[in-house]
């Protein structure tokens, strides 16, 4: 456990006397100096590294100058806030002289604690102003490039070298001649995912990829081999690469066939490219070795699907789609203190929508996502009015009950309301479409609340009423007309028999299912197993951890069976795929997000870090039950979340955390024989309150505390 132990420290230093900002953002960029900010009115955020327990802000004050010399004068040129009373800490707006165009400016802020002292000012930060301000809008950094040496070089039977980088990556191969080697001429080599018997499989099945490029080095610089763009992932409607990036394609073997520069770890290197990705913002072990593999893996996956610039559906075609995107924006959140690829992601969705109905239906839950982890109403404003027209699908409603018509997985493209439930077909669980689907419209029953919510955000106030009073008829609704009382399961749509495992763990996620039958479709909804795509795992992990079968969740995650990521790492992939291998669906990527489920699941269920509040004001935690040993930090906004557990059944429970200033928390602990035994929170009695099955302690307040009980 040493690399947690190690963040763990960082996030139990010892507290300091005064409050002190860190981890300054503008806007929502962490790294403002790398991208132009537009907006003449920009918003100012900050958190803090540690603070004495039950600690919070008071008052703040800002200042912003042209300069750090005005600033270390104390006369800051352009803004300074004054001492204003508020525990306010995210998206403080900008309310000084009109800010200079195409200029670096700098800021500052300090803070006043919970017992009125004031704080040392924080390190000044400087932001670059674009050529224009000329509005906010949604901005990302420029892609990052990283340089990767080989881990391991091999002779194969047909005496080429096989490098190999380790990890699959996107980006390119440079070749770099040695000094003292003037050796040009001609070169081949084999580029790809897959090797077998140590060399690159030429031919590999499916999506993976394959590139054998020839060419000559006709002198002693360091060589870019130029890969050939594939016009099916560099059409109109897939990402556009910035010109300087040039063609990537995704690689961890490079074979050698000949080559005038000696093979060497310093003669060739793999050059990355992917979004800027903070690796130590987040940690997770545990004493299941399989499941610290399973994080690892996706968490990287996450980071080298950033290729693009924006949230991709993989390789092959390099398209925008909000379901792929939703998963790759929740894991994103759980991994990075880092907001602004999501939000573009999500803009561009809005703007550049997808043909499918839950395509449409996701970009909601992307738009209700980013505002509950960021507390931002920016992007809801900008996109409100689409979101309402044309994204919750009110035209759709039939009025006798409020549920959504839809057209299957057979309407034209261009309807916008063709369903897909899982894909490819044989991940359906034998799902049967009809006009009337418990899918689309469980989406839907969460969609409509999600709008209610964003629109009392914005204040929209007599939609989020309208909102609420349908939500509350399609729940109802939904439950008439899907619900089989005889079977204690749901059916697939309306006049079907079937029951899927999605039209199941659905309403189990989305909250739809009555208490009195909550145990009956949870327990047929285990019954099903993984008969879902890596996609349908996010629902389906989700709807288990719900239903307190946390055992089965963890016993999905971390089974080596075909269906299921120990197998994708099995079939020699470093990136999780879009299928659970080549068996499923023949020409599926290598490289998907969406097979990444765990890298959110683990930091929002087995950790159990959650945002019960927009801006994570209110946190939950709930760290699940299954592993006896388990530790991890997960950033939020307003800081990291550390959580540690320890248990033994029957025997001891002791559960460590660390909430950030300015949060509180809702602990929620699995059930205990507490009157067999003493329950204390840092160190004293506490009452036994139960809700849910869930031990509660609630409104805890910044810093650390530790829940424990000890068996007599």
């Amino acid at each position: 456990m040493k690399h947690v132990v190690s963040v763990w420290a960082v996030c139990m230093a010892v507290p300091a006397f005064a409050l002190v900002p860190t981890g300054l953002m503008c806007g929502l960029l962490a790294k403002p100096g790398w991208v132009a900010v537009t907006d003449p009115s920009p918003q100012f955020s900050w958190c803090f590294k540690d603070g004495r327990q039950g600690d919070f802000q008071t008052a703040y004050q800002v200042q912003v100058a042209t300069s750090t010399s005005s600033m270390r004068a104390g006369a800051p040129d352009l803004w300074d806030s004054g001492k204003v009373v508020s525990g306010q800490s995210l998206f403080i707006r900008y309310e000084g002289k009109p800010l200079p165009t195409n200029q670096s400016v700098c800021w500052r802020v300090r803070v006043w604690d919970s017992r009125g002292r004031e704080g040392a000012w924080s390190q000044s930060v400087s932001f670059l102003t674009a050529l224009e301000l000329d509005g906010d809008m949604p901005l990302r950094y420029p892609l990052a490039q990283a340089t990767v040496k080989p881990v391991g070089i091999v002779t194969n039977a047909k005496g080429h070298a096989l490098v190999d980088f380790g990890n699959a990556a996107f980006g390119w191969v440079e070749i770099v001649p040695q000094r003292n080697q003037p050796y040009i001429g001609p070169f081949d080599l084999h580029i790809g995912e897959q090797v077998k018997d140590d060399c690159v499989v030429a031919a590999p099945e499916g999506g993976h990829r394959y590139a054998k490029v020839s060419g000559a080095l006709t002198r002693l610089d360091v060589y870019r081999v130029p890969f050939i763009a594939d016009p099916r992932n560099t059409s109109v409607d897939s990402a556009v690469l910035p010109p300087e990036v040039g063609v990537v394609m995704p690689f961890r073997y490079v074979e050698v066939e000949e080559c005038p520069v000696p093979v060497s770890a310093a003669a060739f290197r793999q050059i990355t490219v992917s979004y800027p990705f903070d690796d130590e913002a987040s940690a997770f072990v545990c004493d299941d070795r399989i499941l610290d593999r399973v994080y690892a893996f996706s968490k990287y996956s996450i980071k080298a699907t950033t290729f693009a610039g924006v949230y991709v559906n993989g390789d092959r075609e390099r398209i925008p789609d909000a379901r792929n995107a939703y998963i790759n924006q929740l894991c994103h959140y759980a991994l990075d203190r880092e907001f602004t690829l999501a939000r573009y992601s999500l803009e561009h969705l809005i703007a550049n929508p997808t043909w499918l109905t839950e395509s449409r239906q996701h970009a909601i839950m992307m738009a209700w996502t980013d505002w509950m982890y960021t507390g931002n109403t920016q992007a809801i404003a900008r996109c409100y009015a689409d979101l309402r027209a044309n994204k919750v699908m009110l035209a759709h409603a039939r009025p006798k009950d409020g549920l959504l018509v839809t057209g299957g997985p057979d309407a034209p493209l261009d309807s916008g309301i063709r369903d897909i439930v899982d894909a490819p077909e044989s991940e359906r669980d034998g799902f049967d479409f009809r006009p009337v689907n418990a899918v689309v419209n469980a989406f839907f029953c969460l969609n409509v609340r999600q709008m209610a919510d964003l629109a009392e955000a914005i204040g929209r106030d007599n939609d989020a009423r309208r909102f609420r009073e349908l939500a509350g008829i399609v729940a109802t609704s939904y439950n008439k007309v899907f619900y089989d009382a005889a079977k204690g399961r749901y059916v697939d749509g309306e006049g079907s028999a079937h029951s899927s495992l999605h039209a199941n763990m659905l309403p189990l996620v989305f909250g739809l299912v009555p208490e009195a039958e909550r145990a009956s479709v949870a327990v047929y909804v285990r019954s099903r197993g993984m008969a879902c795509s890596p996609y349908g795992a996010q629902y389906l992990l989700e709807a288990l951890f719900a239903a307190g079968m946390d055992d089965a969740a963890i016993e999905l995650m971390t089974s080596t069976g075909e269906r299921g990521w120990m197998n994708m790492m099995r079939e020699g992939s470093t990136i999780s795929t879009e299928a659970w291998g080549g068996r499923v669906k023949p020409d599926h990527d290598w490289s998907h997000a969406w097979g990444a489920v765990p890298a959110n699941i683990i930091p929002r269920y087995v950790l159990g870090v959650r945002p019960l509040t927009a801006g994570f004001g209110k946190a939950l935690i709930r760290p699940q039950a299954s592993t006896r040993e388990v530790q991890g930090v997960v950033p939020t906004i307003r800081g990291p979340v550390a959580v540690g557990v320890r248990q033994r059944q029957g025997e001891f429970y002791r559960l460590t955390v660390e909430i950030p200033v300015n949060m509180t928390a809702r602990i929620e602990i699995p059930p205990l024989p507490v009157r067999n035994g003493e329950l204390t929170l840092d160190g004293k009695r506490v009452p036994i309150v139960y809700e849910d099955g869930y031990l509660v302690f609630d409104d805890i307040p910044s810093g650390q505390h530790t829940v424990q009980w000890l068996g007599k």
